[in-house]
């Protein structure tokens, strides 16, 4: 077979199918947002059961990613991603009708363990399916476009649902979505799987989950409550166990994750490229909405709609990435990504409790548009970076540093910010939250505007070391991938 022939029509609709499940599993989290409250009403769930509604679904995502990743190279692609889609789809059913708040947590876990096979099976295809760097570069552009697209339209899309329909409705659009997969999938969608792959070791299962759920349930609580001892311990306990899980994968002669894709200078320059710019996106995109809401004083659908212009340019250039890579070195490209992306850090830094939204959303709009290059031109590199019967584990891995990254930059970043806006509050002020703040201040403007001056600072803080992460990765990726581009070598396929 000729590696770099040409896709043809048949790719290009399979493309179309794998892409609407990024974009389902992307809308499916951020339109429960709205719905959340009046299926809590309705369901009669507690606080805490409220946040497990919301959190056991990117819980158990993460923690199954490696795992179904591995599979799908075991048993077939296309294999699991059916089973996949055929659970997501029962499973929605069953979520849209949910008698009570413990059943729609149960529902929700396993929607998770559903969606963790669809996503790494659905980049792993197009692994398989464009043989060509750029047409591949081009469809993982596509795929990682409509991903965030969903997320920006999410909102939108349940505003509309419930403006009309009971909560319910929000777990059923996933079910065309899937029926098209399953209709439409086996004519178009080709099987692959590694033929000299060993079975799968039932420990490295079990330690993987038991190493990625503590440390991300460890992060969202640390980033919700603060250091407490609970998510401190969790994080420990995930650390130690991942070290197991790390020693054991070494002495496997068939391991669940291939330890030897992270030997590969391009693989693993751009898995850090993609957690450390995740890291800095939550953590920005976190403090920037509360600045909107909280310091500028905007309610918060005025709040959603000015964060919409940057998620819209962000689309756009995720998909401008490819096509600049075909007449400019990639590596470059992705390092002027960057040092844009710093620029739009840096506008952040400008801010102040007065003319804060312009700067906010222009600095957002930057940023956006920078990060986009290289995080589409990284998806692809590594994934031409690792041998074909490896393409699903590199997709588990490059997804899983994804929630790794949203979870750490909004429990480190976000604590910077309220370290900042905490050293920075008069001693008149006892709460120890810009909200809290404005609240106990709300009579007292003198003392109110030092509160959100307080908070501008913890914003600045955060827009600038995210500038200097930015520009110390633009650095990394001239040094590392000036010479590769996008086909970066192969790493050796296991024996």
């Amino acid at each position: 077979m000729n590696t770099n022939s040409a896709a043809g029509r048949r790719a290009w609709i399979a493309l179309a199918v794998l892409s609407s499940i990024a974009l389902l599993l992307s809308i499916d989290v951020s339109v429960l947002y709205l719905a959340l409250p009046h299926m809590s009403a309705e369901l009669g769930a507690t606080g805490p059961q409220q946040l497990w509604i919301m959190d056991i679904y990117s819980f158990m995502l993460a923690g199954f990613l490696v795992t179904m990743g591995t599979l799908g190279d075991r048993i077939g692609r296309r294999r699991l991603l059916l089973a996949g889609a055929a659970a997501f789809g029962v499973l929605s059913v069953v979520a849209a009708f949910s008698a009570s708040a413990e059943m729609l947590v149960v529902t929700r876990a396993l929607l998770g363990v559903a969606g963790a096979t669809l996503m790494p099976s659905s980049m792993a295809l197009i692994r398989n399916i464009f043989h060509d760097p750029k047409q591949m570069g081009a469809a993982i552009g596509i795929w990682f476009s409509c991903f965030m697209g969903g997320m920006a339209v999410g909102p939108f899309v349940g505003g509309l649902l419930l403006e009309h329909f009971w909560w319910g409705s929000a777990f059923l659009l996933g079910v065309p979505f899937m029926l098209v997969v399953l209709l439409a999938g086996p004519a178009v969608l080709p099987e692959y799987r590694d033929r000299t792959a060993g079975r799968l070791d039932p420990v490295s299962v079990v330690l993987s989950l038991a190493a990625i759920l503590p440390l991300i349930y460890g992060l969202k609580e640390v980033a919700r409550g603060g250091w407490q001892l609970v998510p401190v311990a969790a994080l420990v306990a995930g650390l130690a166990l991942g070290a197991v899980f790390v020693r054991r994968q070494r002495r496997l002669a068939d391991p669940l994750l291939d330890l030897r894709l992270f030997g590969n200078r391009a693989f693993a320059s751009s898995l850090t490229l993609m957690l450390l710019g995740g890291v800095v996106m939550a953590g920005i995109t976190l403090t920037a909405t509360t600045f909107l809401q909280s310091v500028a004083g905007l309610s918060p659908l005025a709040a959603g709609l000015w964060m919409v212009p940057p998620s819209l340019i962000m689309i756009v250039a995720l998909s401008a990435g490819p096509m600049l890579a075909r007449r400019v070195q990639p590596a470059y490209v992705m390092a002027g990504g960057l040092v844009l992306g710093a620029a739009g850090m840096a506008l952040m830094t400008l801010a102040t409790p007065g003319n804060g939204v312009a700067f906010v959303i222009l600095g957002l709009v930057v940023a956006q548009a920078g990060i986009a290059l290289p995080m589409s031109l990284s998806n692809g590199i590594m994934m031409a970076a690792a041998p074909a019967e490896k393409a699903g584990s590199a997709a588990a891995i490059a997804e899983t540093s994804g929630e790794f990254g949203v979870a750490v930059g909004v429990a480190a970043l976000g604590s910077l910010a309220a370290a900042v806006f905490r050293a920075g509050l008069p001693e008149g002020i006892a709460a120890d939250t810009i909200a809290g703040a404005a609240a106990e201040t709300a009579h007292q403007p003198l003392l109110l505007e030092a509160a959100r001056a307080a908070y501008t600072s913890g914003l600045h803080a955060v827009s600038g070391l995210g500038a200097l992460v930015f520009l110390g990765l633009a650095v990394l990726t001239v040094v590392v991938l000036r010479e590769r581009g996008v086909r970066a070598e192969p790493v050796p396929a296991a024996a």
